[in-house]
C-alpha cells in the first residue's frame, strides 16, 4: 500500500511513524522534515499545492493521502481529491469550517445545543458595541481570532484596559491579518483542559485515548499561547461518566448536525475541552489531529493506525476495532529561543544519535545542514516517552532525562509537563 502524508511537523512525523508499523506499506511525505526523511520518502511539494499533490498521488498510484495540517483542509484539498475519486483522510472544506472559522463553530454549537462558553462575535466595524460589551463584562475574558492563526490567535485578558489593548492588536495592528477581521469574545471557563480525538467516516466513529495539551510557553501555564509545549496521554481527569457526556453531547451531535446540514464530517474531529463543574464544554474544534497530542496518543494504540485512517476514508469504520495498550505517554517540546514570537534558526542540534527503548524523538522544525541536524522552526523536537505500566510520572521522568541529552543554542522547554496528572496519580495512590 502506498500512503502520502501531507505536512511537515511533529504531528506528521508521529503519523508517519505509526503508519510504517504496518507491513508492506510505502510512505511518502510532502514536504516532511529531516526526521521524517528517515522513515518516508520526501516529496518536495508544499502542503497548499493541491494540484501538484493530486498529480503526484495520481501518477504514483497513492492508495491513501493523509492531511496532517489545517491549511490544506481550508483550501479544499479533500474536496479536490474526493471529486476525482482519490482516497483521502480529512474533512471537506465546508466541514473543516468547524476549525477554520471560530464564528461558524460557535453558531453551529448554538444550533445543536453543544455545551460551550457563552460568547458574542464582533468585527472591526463594531467599535462602539464592542467597547460597551467589554465595559459591562466580567473578567477574565477570552478573545479569539475567527480564522486560522497557527494556534496563537487566542488572548486571555484580565481587565478592560488589557482587553482594549488586545482588540487594537486584532483590528488596528492586524497581527493575525484576515484571520482577525472578526473576533469571538467569550466567557473564561474554569476547569481542566482535555483533548479528545474522534475518528469518523461520517456515520460511525471511534474515540482515541484522551490527552492533555500544555498551551502556554511558561511553567505553571504562564506567558503566551503557543502551538503546544507538551502533552500527556491518557489524561486521568476524564472518567467514564464524563467521556459518555463527551460522546453524546458533543461528538455525536457534531456528526449528526453536519450530516443533516449537508456537509457530513469525516476524518479526525479534535475536541478541545474544558472540564468544568457543569460538565465538559467545547473550547474549540480542530479538523485534524492535534500537535503535540498526536505524539502521545498514537503511542497508546496497538491496533493498526493505517487501517483506522483508511477505514475512516472509505466509510468502513464499523469494521474497525480499536485496541489500546494501557500505557502512558508524555511529550516535551524543545523550542527555539524567542518562540512563540520571532525565533532563531540554523542552530546545530546534538544528542539525537542516542536511542532508548520506549522513547521517540519526533522532529517538528529541523533540517539537514552539512549532514548534521539543525533547527528550522519554533517548535523543534517533541521528545516522547512511554511507560507500559501506565504511569505518567514514569513517562515524564524518561522524557525529561532524554530532553537533557539534547542540545542546541537557545533551546527552551517547560519543566512541568504532566505535573497535574502526576499529582493526581499520587493522590490516587494514597487513597488506595
Amino acid at each position: 500500500m502506498k500512503v502520502l502524508v501531507v505536512g511537515s511537523g511533529g504531528r506528521e512525523h508521529a503519523i508517519v511513524d505509526a503508519i510504517v508499523r504496518d507491513k508492506d506499506v510505502q510512505v511518502y511525505c510532502a514536504p516532511g522534515n529531516a526526521g521524517i526523511a528517515e522513515q518516508a520518502e520526501i516529496v518536495e511539494l508544499k502542503p497548499n499545492d493541491v494540484a501538484g499533490l493530486f498529480k503526484f498521488a495520481r501518477d504514483n498510484k497513492i492508495d491513501l493521502t493523509v492531511v496532517g495540517s489545517e491549511q490544506p483542509l481550508a483550501t479544499g484539498m479533500v474536496d479536490a481529491f474526493q471529486d476525482r475519486k482519490k482516497v483521502i483522510f480529512g474533512p471537506r472544506r465546508l466541514a473543516a469550517r468547524l476549525e477554520t472559522s471560530k464564528v461558524f463553530a460557535k453558531e453551529f454549537m448554538k444550533r445543536w445545543k453543544i455545551p460551550t462558553a457563552m460568547s458574542k462575535t464582533f468585527s472591526s466595524r463594531d467599535g462602539e458595541p464592542l467597547s460597551t460589551y467589554l465595559s459591562k463584562s466580567k473578567y477574565p475574558l477570552v478573545l479569539k481570532a475567527d480564522g486560522l492563526a497557527a494556534g496563537k490567535g487566542v488572548s486571555i485578558v484580565d481587565s478592560l484596559k488589557q482587553a482594549k489593548e488586545e482588540v487594537e492588536k486584532f483590528f488596528v495592528k492586524k497581527i493575525f491579518g484576515e484571520a482577525g477581521e472578526r473576533i469571538v469574545v467569550e466567557e473564561f471557563m474554569f476547569g481542566v483542559e482535555a483533548s479528545v480525538f474522534a475518528v469518523t467516516d461520517g456515520t460511525d466513529y471511534v474515540v482515541l485515548p484522551p490527552a492533555q495539551d500544555h498551551k502556554r510557553i511558561g511553567d505553571g501555564d504562564t506567558g503566551k499561547n503557543t502551538g503546544g509545549m507538551g502533552s500527556i496521554a491518557p489524561t486521568p481527569f476524564l472518567d467514564e461518566t464524563t467521556m459518555r457526556k463527551v460522546r453524546e453531547d458533543i461528538i455525536e451531535k457534531v456528526i449528526r448536525g453536519t450530516s443533516e446540514e449537508g456537509f457530513p464530517y469525516s476524518g479526525c474531529l479534535y475536541c478541545g475541552l474544558m472540564l468544568t463543574k457543569d460538565g465538559p464544554k467545547v473550547v474549540e474544534f480542530n479538523a485534524r489531529f492535534g500537535d503535540p497530542e498526536t505524539q502521545t496518543v498514537l503511542q497508546l494504540i496497538d491496533s493498526s493506525f493505517l487501517d483506522l485512517l483508511y477505514f475512516a476514508s472509505t466509510k468502513r469504520m464499523r469494521s474497525y476495532r480499536l485496541k489500546t495498550n494501557g500505557a502512558a505517554s508524555v511529550c516535551v517540546i524543545a523550542a527555539s529561543k524567542g518562540y512563540p514570537d520571532e525565533y532563531e534558526k540554523g542552530k546545530s542540534i546534538s544528542g539525537l544519535e542516542k536511542h532508548h527503548a520506549g522513547i521517540r524523538v519526533f522532529h517538528s522544525g529541523t533540517t539537514l545542514a552539512g549532514g548534521k541536524y539543525a533547527t528550522n522552526g519554533g517548535r523543534v523536537l517533541g521528545v516522547t516517552a512511554t511507560d507500559k505500566g501506565g504511569k505518567v510520572s514514569v513517562a515524564a521522568q524518561l522524557a525529561y532525562a532524554r530532553v537533557r541529552e539534547i542540545h542546541f543554542d537557545g533551546m527552551y522547554f517547560r519543566h512541568d509537563i504532566g505535573r497535574n496528572a502526576i499529582e493526581f496519580e499520587k493522590r490516587e495512590k494514597i487513597n488506595k
